[in-house]
């Protein structure tokens, strides 16, 4: 176990914890405080840094760095294209989408960001696009970053599994001393805090689907129970060591989530909802730059309220999920190149957060739009917590979608803290695949108390707070690893260049740059003319190297015949040399060289002595 890994982000979370359950109200204004002053001084920060995420994801994506394989040149992909789509997709679906699936594209309906006007119909396509930012390309660059350099660390370099190796190629050895261990304590205490968020959010929607279902009314006691019962499942589960039945579990909620999506998509208005999916996607692609970088600068305090409670708090979200969902992907990703790698983790799951978000807000936008009023309250606000429960009573068979619905975020929540744990075992043991129980079962009691002091110092509000702080200072190990990464993948370019020439360099032997001697000495301007040339050599003033011989060049190369003398050019193949290095394999025949060679002026001066054409005798040779 790394100690100075571990115990220092145990002491940071539970000092935080302790503060925010003996003195609950201290700590939310803290918080607060806290969050008031980050998003007023750092706002801009986490707009042009998830921006700039986007473009690096892309740029290496896409440049000359997308042929570099993330592992070894001869090693092939674990999972099949269609395996590794499906893990992808896993990897894309968790409580948040369930938790703002319906919430995220009703309340920027009925709430739209400050300076934003329009009809319902034009404020309806507006939601779903803001939607779309939150979820789509920008959530799964962030991840890239991560994942990338992780992948090319442990498949490519043979680290070990720690986010501290993929600033390797920028430190150097200093990433196994104290950087190291800060880098890991940033990923640690991110990881706890993102984990402990999405946790804190299925809480809060269980709760409200209990409510909904008329079993028991909400409240700060029934939602600590419910995450005390969860997680002594995820601990029992851990101490087990039943991971098969875990990894079952998981398969089995994924389908659940397309049956309700598919159940919802068929019984709902399914011509609409399958218009408006095709209209989205093209809606967002020309909305995308503008949404992008919009800060809200000209709406005052309205405008950073409304971006700390959705903009800027999904950007610290995703920013502390990536070490997470990063080392995920980096392991199922052996053997893809970087290009494969980065179009797979972006287009998948933003085309299935798009897909879930057209059925289900757009199911919920639909019936706003026909009978205003119907899940948005008196005053326009909208139950965040139990929207999704309101739409659910206009379909039929709501009582068993209920219920349905409240088992699915139960076991999300469940893959999600075991998971959770495991990564967070992961880190603080220094990249071990099967981290002690004590250490996971650590991990699943502290994030279980770091959710429920989330939740007692100010709910949802303290929740998002929580992702924002954490953010801003793994956001600069992450743009460090941007800087890594360039360094790392430029080397290997350079690497792979060496090699080729070197490969090059002793194919044509000393022959090599040769090539492009005579069109170097003639010049654009041609050679001298023979006048100048004659009383240049007459008074000594012609270069010594023009009259120097030149290696001969083996068949193969390209000619560098000219007007120039011979003596000024080197040995040149023909065009028939050339024409039998393409088709052949191997070498020219010695015996036919005379007819291969097209320029060789010193043929005159051949050494009698030497035998011509295989002749044993050579001076009974004919000439």
């Amino acid at each position: 176990m790394q100690r100075w890994v571990f115990w220092p982000s145990a002491a940071i979370v539970i000092v935080f914890v302790a503060f925010t359950v003996i003195a609950p109200s201290a700590a939310e204004s803290l918080f607060g405080a806290i969050q008031s002053s980050i998003v007023d001084a750092f706002n801009w920060y986490y707009v042009a840094i998830a921006a700039f995420f986007v473009g690096f994801a892309l740029f290496v994506g896409f440049s000359r760095f997308g042929d570099i394989k993330l592992g070894k040149d001869d090693d092939e992909p674990e999972f099949s294209r269609m395996s590794w789509f499906s893990l992808l997709f896993a990897a894309g679906m968790g409580i948040g989408l369930v938790f703002y699936g319906v919430s995220e594209p009703l309340s920027h309906f009925a709430d739209p960001r400050p300076g934003v006007s329009g009809s319902p119909e034009q404020l309806a396509q507006l939601a779903l696009s803001q939607t779309y930012l939150h979820w789509g390309v920008h959530a799964w660059s962030i991840y890239v970053v991560i994942g990338l350099a992780l992948a090319y660390a442990i498949h490519r370099r043979r680290r070990p599994i720690s986010i501290r190796w993929a600033l390797e190629p920028l430190l150097g050895a200093r990433v196994e001393g104290g950087w190291g261990h800060a880098i890991d304590i940033a990923a640690l205490v991110g990881t706890l805090f993102g984990v402990a968020t999405s946790l804190g959010l299925g809480v809060l929607q269980i709760s409200a689907g209990l409510d909904a279902s008329g079993i028991i009314e909400p409240n700060e006691l029934v939602q600590i129970v419910i995450i005390l019962v969860i997680s002594l499942a995820v601990l029992a589960s851990v101490l087990s060591g039943v991971t098969k039945g875990m990894k079952w579990l998981s398969v089995a909620n994924l389908m659940l989530a397309g049956a309700l999506v598919l159940y919802i998509l068929i019984v709902g208005q399914t011509e609409f909802l399958l218009r408006d999916f095709v209209q989205s996607i093209g809606n967002y692609i020309q909305n995308f730059v503008g949404l992008s970088f919009n800060v809200s600068a000209f709406q005052g305090s309205a405008g950073e309220s409304w971006q700390a409670s959705w903009t800027s708090f999904y950007w610290g979200w995703w920013i502390s999920w990536a070490p997470f969902v990063g080392i995920f992907i980096a392991r199922i990703s052996k053997g893809r190149t970087v290009r494969e790698f980065v179009a797979g983790v972006i287009l998948v799951p933003t085309l299935i957060g798009i897909l879930w978000f057209s059925v289900l807000g757009g199911s919920a936008l639909a019936l706003e739009l026909a009978e205003p009023g119907t899940l948005t309250g008196p005053d326009g606000t909208v139950d965040v917590e139990g929207a999704l429960f309101e739409l659910l009573r206009h379909l039929p068979g709501t009582p068993v979608l209920t219920i349905g619905v409240m088992i699915l975020i139960a076991v999300f929540f469940v893959t999600s803290a075991d998971s959770g744990a495991l990564v967070m075992g992961m880190i603080a043991t220094g990249g071990r695949l099967n981290p002690a129980r004590w250490v996971r079962a650590f991990f699943v009691g502290i994030t279980a108390l770091l959710a429920i002091a989330l939740l007692l110092t100010g709910g949802l509000t303290a929740l998002q707070t929580a992702a924002i702080i954490i953010a801003l200072p793994f956001s600069v190990v992450m743009l460090l690893i941007c800087w890594s990464t360039w360094v790392a993948f430029a080397r290997e370019r350079r690497a792979y260049a060496r090699a080729e020439r070197a490969k090059f360099v002793d194919h044509i032997g000393e022959y090599y740059g040769l090539e492009v001697e005579g069109p170097s000495e003639r010049g654009v301007f041609g050679p001298a003319p023979r006048w100048m040339r004659g009383l240049q050599r007459r008074f000594g003033l012609r270069d010594a190297r023009a009259g120097a011989a030149a290696p001969a060049a083996p068949p193969g190369l390209p000619s560098t015949t000219g007007t120039m003398p011979s003596i000024d050019l080197p040995r040149a193949a023909s065009q028939a040399a050339l024409l039998a290095e393409a088709t052949s394999d191997e070498q020219a025949s010695t015996a036919d060289v005379d007819e291969l060679v097209s320029i060789d002026e010193l043929s005159g001066h051949d050494d009698r002595d030497i035998p011509e054409h295989g002749e044993d005798d050579p001076h009974t040779a004919p000439r």
